[in-house]
């Protein structure tokens, strides 16, 4: 399927923001680690978040659909064996977190995904759990899916190099429901935000951990999860795109459903568009976004690697020179989108170029033409991004891929008039 985009200088409104991935995911697998009944209200329902829903059946939880909400009986810490090999789709968040809690399986389960995710590293948290009393291995000795994990998971020390932040949220998140009590020592930590949402829900539970400085978590074991009922709050991740329209094309959006309390770490996005020259006004559930100009600057992406496709098509648009910096884990995502934005945006005229851990950009006009979005959700949103401020017309394919998050970005974009359409 593909996207066709024409150029939409008036595209403008209000989105109300689905819900959050990152906050979906959690929830759904904190619901199945918890004994008796849980509920989550408004979750995000797209491809990821349907492939968290197979994973936490398959290792045992009772999950029912009920309008816009879920309810849970949770296995508690002892999920059971899978009957069949467990596919998480397209979702790492799944593998990573599910790799953990396979590991309080009496049995073996085996996990494995679609094409991207089985190139998508695991080899320190396959170490870590070999080094907290389980074992874990890959069928093709590659590190890499499919994972094979036999319980059952005692706890105690292991060192992690958690070049994603999903390797030691999986472990924070099952490390309370072990025998013993675990203790991390972090030799690498990227994407804090992310570990940051993970500790919140570990607060919002009563967990007893030690977080000393982000080097070594000490979690007790023994520990157990209580039902819950909650609401999931909209997806910065997801209003990134259109903060970034808003941004380059120097009209205004509003955007719902967004609460500046919540962890979500790329909320920084706002800051960083307003440090380049945007004005954002923060309301009670809603953000107003209003394009100004920008300017280039350098910008630290650690914390916020998923905006970087999105980031990368504002920074074509800002006056100078942009470096998009200290990222290189954008490389093991569902593409090297390093890489990937970098040849796709060159293809439409941008001056672009690849940094080890990140992209230089200089301002740049754009024109529409044929792209490859890679099968990549947020290559494919940030490239449509650009195209709806392009001249001619931009052809994006692979345009099902926004299904894994963002299942109605186009119909968002179109109702704010912007010019795109699906063609086979």
């Amino acid at each position: 399927m593909k996207l066709q985009i024409s150029r939409s200088p008036k595209v403008s409104g209000t989105v109300r923001i689905p819900g959050s991935k990152s906050h979906t995911i959690r929830a759904l697998f904190f619901a199945s680690l918890a004994k008796g009944i849980s509920n989550i209200n408004k979750p995000l329902i797209s491809d990821d978040a349907l492939s968290a829903v197979r994973v936490c059946r398959a290792l045992g939880a009772d999950i029912k659909g009920i309008d816009d909400s879920y309810k849970i009986k949770g296995f508690g810490s002892s999920p059971i064996t899978p009957d069949d090999v467990i596919n998480v789709g397209n979702s790492g968040t799944s593998l990573r977190f599910a790799t953990m809690v396979a590991g309080l399986v009496q049995g073996t389960t085996i996990l494995t995904g679609d094409d991207q995710i089985r190139k998508r590293p695991m080899g320190s948290l396959i170490e870590a759990i070999n080094n907290l009393g389980g074992y874990a291995g890959s069928t093709r000795d590659n590190y890499c899916a499919p994972i094979i994990v036999k319980g059952v998971l005692k706890g105690g020390f292991t060192t992690l190099d958690s070049v994603t932040s999903q390797y030691l949220s999986s472990i924070l998140i099952t490390a309370p429901l072990l025998e013993k009590d675990t203790t991390v020592e972090l030799t690498r930590l990227n994407e804090v935000p992310y570990v940051l949402m993970t500790t919140w829900w570990l607060d919002k539970f009563g967990i007893k951990y030690e977080n000393h400085g982000l080097k070594t978590f000490h979690i007790k074991g023994n520990q157990s999860y209580p039902a819950f009922n909650d609401s999931i709050k909209g997806d910065f991740s997801s209003a990134t795109f259109f903060a970034v329209l808003a941004a380059i094309s120097g009209n205004e959006f509003t955007l719902e459903n967004l609460d500046m309390t919540d962890p979500q770490g790329d909320k920084e996005v706002l800051s960083i568009l307003e440090n380049m020259g945007s004005k954002v006004s923060y309301g009670t559930d809603k953000i107003t976004i209003k394009g100004n100009g920008l300017k280039g600057m350098e910008i630290d992406m650690n914390s916020v690697p998923d905006a970087l496709p999105a980031m990368a098509v504002a920074a074509c648009y800002a006056d100078g020179e942009t470096r998009l910096v200290n990222v290189p884990q954008a490389r093991l995502k569902e593409t090297d989108r390093i890489h990937v934005m970098c040849i796709e945006l060159k293809k439409m005229g941008a001056d672009i170029e690849e940094l080890p851990d990140g992209l230089i950009i200089k301002n740049s006009k754009l024109t529409g033409c044929d792209v490859c979005g890679h099968h990549d959700h947020r290559i494919v949103m940030a490239l449509a991004v650009a195209g709806l401020l392009s001249d001619g017309i931009t052809t994006i394919d692979t345009a099902e891929s926004m299904n894994v998050t963002f299942p109605e970005f186009k119909d968002f974009v179109h109702n704010c008039g912007g010019n795109i359409s699906l063609i086979e």
